[in-house]
């Protein structure tokens, strides 16, 4: 899987991740490393306004390309929602005019030559893609790629294929039922994602500040609390920030668990924004992990932190592109 990921030496794969409130672009060769990366944020931008902005590193990159000396072979973007195959349109609840935006259309004109070899997929896709080709599931064909950061998915390898489902929506972890009795404020993003994403830590130390009179710790603060509030807050050793990731990880190993129980993964890898500061509880997750899963699939896999970070996608995007080039006749 390694080496057909690889772009072929003077061609080039162009790579698009976009996030609810950034569009990161590079290009990959066939040494596997991102070139002319460039991060921008979407700020004010919104419905056709993004896609433009996509359009536009299209155009950069394969200027930069053309500079090198190289042909561009293929294109590939990772998505913050359901990317529909058969129409090439995108669902990003985080990005507003999103509902069904004509995405392919968009990037066809920008791609030019190029066209024919375009692909597009969900973020939590690319990021399973991403660690199976260079990062922490580098061999593995069975793995779980679990993101948590400001919603929670999962990107599923099963046989060495990304597992899209029928209608391309497989792998919304966030909608994980791990309470009851049910609740209307899960309706919105629902019970795992509402409980332990990075929003949810948010919002049980918000919950337990208002419950717990005469506190005077480091949450104690006027404005919004955030999840890195809640980190630092742990690490200066408060109390109720210790609470509120003792139910995170109780959350976070029982998802596990269900993920093991049913997909019978060689490997959890977890990732996202909020797994950087978090990735020290991995021990903790696996072990709350195993008290709930079965037993056997339990004593076969293995956690382990993403090693590329905020870049799986982006690589995952290098091996979608691939992917596409080989599906219209490439070598």
């Amino acid at each position: 899987m390694n080496r057909r990921a690889t772009a072929r030496p003077g061609r080039a794969v162009i790579a698009l991740d976009l996030g609810g409130t950034k569009l990161a672009a590079a290009y990959f060769t066939g040494d596997g490393r991102p070139r002319a990366k460039r991060v921008v944020a979407l700020r004010e931008r919104q419905g056709p306004a993004v896609g433009a902005l996509m359009g536009l590193e299209i155009r950069r990159l394969r200027r930069a390309i053309a500079g090198s000396g190289l042909s561009v072979e293929a294109i590939g973007a990772a998505v913050p929602g359901i990317a529909h195959a058969d129409s090439g349109d995108v669902w990003a609840p985080n990005i507003r005019g999103w509902d069904n935006y004509p995405l392919r259309r968009e990037l066809e004109t920008a791609a030019g030559g190029a066209a024919a070899s375009l692909a597009i997929d969900s973020d939590r896709a690319a990021c399973v893609l991403g660690e199976a080709w260079r990062g922490a599931a580098r061999g593995c064909r069975n793995v779980v790629f679990l993101a948590v950061g400001t919603g929670i998915g999962a990107g599923i390898l099963a046989d060495g294929r990304v597992l899209r489902g029928a209608h391309d929506s497989a792998g919304a972890a966030g909608w994980l039922a791990l309470s009851r009795p049910f609740q209307t404020e899960y309706s919105a993003c629902g019970d795992f994602e509402y409980h332990a994403s990075g929003e949810g830590l948010a919002r049980a130390a918000t919950r337990l500040l208002s419950q717990t009179a005469g506190y005077q710790g480091p949450l104690n603060r006027r404005r919004a609390l955030s999840a890195k509030d809640v980190f630092a807050a742990y690490e200066a050793g408060d109390v109720l920030a210790a609470r509120v990731m003792r139910d995170a990880i109780e959350y976070w190993g029982a998802a596990c668990a269900n993920l093991v129980s049913l997909l019978n993964p060689e490997k959890i890898v977890v990732g996202g924004g909020v797994f950087g500061p978090a990735a020290k509880f991995l021990d903790a997750i696996a072990a709350e992990a195993r008290r709930w899963g079965q037993p056997v699939a339990m004593g076969q896999v293995t956690f382990e932190a993403s090693r590329l970070g905020g870049d799986a996608a982006l690589y995952g995007a290098a091996v979608l592109a691939r992917q596409a080039k080989r599906a219209v006749g490439g070598r």
